[in-house]
């Protein structure tokens, strides 16, 4: 019993510690933000799928919280349909390197 719990504990640093080695490169991130732009870039811009709602800007959002969102978007935490699509199309050193890309840029409003 002590080695399988061994092994559980050493198999979790494992994970956390593949995660702690993405960082996020905003250069790589170029393409990537492609299919965000049309949205995300155009200030004033609303969305009419699946309901009316005014998109965010996300120039000079924090990493972390485009990480978060990213992530809460491919677990199904956050609803948007389109979003989700997105984000489910997304490794984790893509969503780093959209973050980074994002958090690097002139906040808008």
């Amino acid at each position: 019993m002590k080695k399988i719990i061994a092994l559980l504990v050493l198999a979790g640093m494992a994970t956390v510690a593949a995660a702690a080695d993405i960082v996020g490169n905003a250069k790589a991130a170029t393409a990537k933000v492609e299919m965000c732009i049309g949205c995300h870039g155009i200030p004033g811009y609303k969305a009419t799928f699946p309901e009316v709602f005014q998109v965010p800007m996300i120039g000079g959002q924090s990493a972390k919280y485009i990480e978060s969102a990213l992530k809460a978007y491919q677990k199904g935490d956050r609803k948007h349909p389109s979003m989700k699509g997105i984000a489910a199309s997304l490794s984790d050193q893509d969503i780093a390197d959209v973050a980074a890309y994002y958090s690097q840029q002139t906040k808008t409003k």
